[in-house]
């Protein structure tokens, strides 16, 4: 049986050297945020996971959802309970604005705990993550009075949330959707439609469900630019927040998924429904990608929560499994044959493993930071600084981060052979939960060309050339410590120069032949995903080195910390100059092959 135990000891350095949270104790949410506080919601969160979610995770998956004839979906046996001990416990709130009934708690620490919860149960997280979503884009562009209605409770937990764009005609091209929303005379639209792929769509877990859904007023253009966005309860809501009738809109269908079988994906089915609009008539895109940017940095986090339950696993594997001799000879010569650990490959595997994701963890603690920091740093300048930082990186660390979760659990699934593949162990069930990951909330090509198409050229390059010079400065700045530290920062700053060259390549290359940038774009993905988890690992291995210097902190720990950097350093920084190479040679034979020639013999 799989087991897992949350990295609460890792995530405290990050949050204590990488993110240096002390440091922004001043700012709003932050005086919460104590040392005290952020070790109990680590503790603490890490216990309820650990004992509420992870023992429903093998049996939630096995079991699946359930729709019922008249519509209903109930979610797998003991899904209901752990929610309702989520909902009480008031993990729910963690990062909610008080006014609302939160806590006020930093994005950065919430997200620590989110990690927790998708390492034990992913099915179950999604649940609570798309709720948030929702209340981030009502917060953005609903009126006070749908605040008023909505928000709290759906803070609260009572109540659910969803985002509605996909239909069967259309995913990444919103363009294409048909549905329709038709003004009465109330003030209010009926919404006819179906949308496909709805997490959380619909549910026994939660009274109500506040479903946020895209659609064409008559007249739109037949564009993105005609698109709205509108609010439509599950239950009607009357004025003083009580439950009324049932409004038109169901459940058709639950999706038949590679994974997260515990997570309900529905086919939703609008006939008449009553919504309201949400902000401007036929600016919703902008108000959906406010959920949609805060999903893809939580499908991100996915990919890393995946990773290091798989991760875990496949070191308690080996350790366990005798196979085998040493190449140098038998490390055990009393037993019969010695652990997997003996062997490279196998040790490859899970210092790749080990590399990644506690450099992609500093990665989405980072990035949830600049998240607070975009809404309440000090100044403005500041505050202009973390927002071109988190949207620049936004497509990295969901795709980047994706990639890189898969392949670790799949290597995971590997370290076990045989064992790997057989259910009773756990393991193919994160490969499957994992490769989800990878494709929505817009596929890692799209998060690709989101990367190379709109952030690197925006606002005339201000972001990329602002995580050059961070980068940049920080090597120059590394590079005066310690010669362990230089040298790392040497690694690091060979990487930054190739993906310099590249961004470079692009703009004297992509004007000419569009196609040479989208030949490219994942390949650059990947390179700054390289570039950006190394200043992660840079910021680690100065931490642990001063830490060691002084003689304060876990020497063992520290120490690790130290060879995994060097791992990282030595094996997956040198990627960065195939990557470039691979740039530079072009669109050309990409798109030489017309289609039919794809079947030649």
């Amino acid at each position: 049986m799989p087991q897992y135990t949350p990295p609460v000891r890792d995530t405290r350095f990050i949050l204590d050297h990488v993110v240096h949270l002390d440091k922004h104790a001043n700012l709003p949410g932050f005086a919460n945020a104590t040392p005290d506080v952020v070790n109990a919601v680590l503790e603490e969160g890490g216990k309820f996971v650990a004992e509420v979610l992870f023992p429903i995770n093998l049996s939630g998956d096995q079991q699946g959802c359930t729709r019922h004839a008249d519509g209903s979906v109930t979610t797998p046996d003991g899904f209901k309970e752990a929610y309702r001990q989520f909902v009480d416990s008031g993990w729910a709130t963690l990062a909610a604005p008080e006014a609302f009934g939160g806590q006020g708690m930093p994005h950065v620490v919430s997200t620590a705990f989110e990690e927790y919860m998708i390492s034990a149960n992913m099915a179950f997280a999604m649940y609570p993550g798309l709720t948030h979503g929702a209340i981030a884009a009502l917060l953005a562009k609903g009126s006070l009075a749908q605040q008023e209605l909505y928000v709290p409770k759906m803070v609260s937990g009572e109540w659910g949330g969803t985002m509605n764009l996909t239909e069967p005609q259309c995913g990444t091209d919103l363009g294409l959707i048909k549905t329709k929303a038709e003004l009465n005379a109330d003030g209010s639209y009926s919404i006819t439609g179906t949308k496909i792929f709805i997490s959380s769509g619909e549910h026994d877990l939660t009274s109500n469900i506040i479903h946020l859904v895209l659609a064409k007023t008559p007249g739109a253009p037949d564009s993105v630019k005609g698109i709205s966005l509108f609010v439509v309860p599950k239950v009607m809501v009357n004025d003083d927040g009580s439950l009324g009738a049932r409004n038109a809109v169901t459940c058709g269908s639950i999706e038949h998924k590679m994974g997260i079988h515990a997570n309900s994906t529905c086919v939703m089915n609008y006939d008449g429904a009553t919504g309201w609009l949400v902000g401007e008539e036929m600016k919703g895109l902008a108000a959906m990608f406010i959920m949609m940017n805060a999903a893809r940095l939580g499908v991100g986090l996915q990919g890393l929560g995946v990773a290091e339950t798989a991760y875990q696993n496949a070191v308690a594997y080996a350790g366990d499994r005798r196979q085998g001799r040493a190449l140098t000879g038998a490390a055990e010569p009393a037993e019969k044959a010695d652990t997997l650990f003996v062997h490279p490959d196998v040790r490859r595997m899970l210092m790749e493993a080990k590399a990644l994701t506690e450099g992609l963890r500093a990665l989405c603690l980072w990035g949830a930071l600049q998240v607070d920091l975009a809404h309440n740093a000090a100044t403005e300048e500041e505050r202009e600084m973390a927002d071109d930082l988190i949207g620049l990186l936004t497509p990295v660390i969901k795709g980047y981060g994706t990639d890189k979760g898969y392949d670790i659990a799949t290597n995971a699934q590997q370290v076990y052979g045989g064992h790997g593949y057989i259910a009773e162990w756990g393991m193919e069930q994160y490969v499957r939960d994992a490769r989800i990951a990878m494709i929505y909330e817009g596929t890692n090509g799209v998060q690709a060309m989101d990367l190379v198409g709109r952030k690197l050229a925006q606002k005339g390059g201000r972001a990329v050339q602002a995580f050059f010079k961070l980068v940049g400065d920080e090597i120059a700045d590394a590079k005066a410590q310690d010669e362990a530290t230089a040298q790392f920062a040497g690694r690091l700053e060979k990487a930054l120069g190739d993906l310099q060259a590249s961004t470079m390549w692009f703009m004297a290359n992509g004007m000419q032949n569009p196609n040479n940038v989208g030949a490219g774009a994942h390949s650059y993905m990947h390179m700054m995903g390289i570039v950006a988890t190394g200043l992660m690992w840079l910021r680690m291995v100065r931490a642990a080195n001063m830490l060691l210097a002084a003689g304060e902190g876990d020497t063992k720990f520290l120490e690790t910390k130290l060879v995994t950097a060097r791992f990282y350093a030595e094996r997956v920084m040198p990627d960065t100059g195939a990557l470039r190479r691979k740039i530079e040679g072009g669109s050309e034979a990409i798109m030489a092959l017309s289609p039919e020639m794809f079947l030649a013999a």
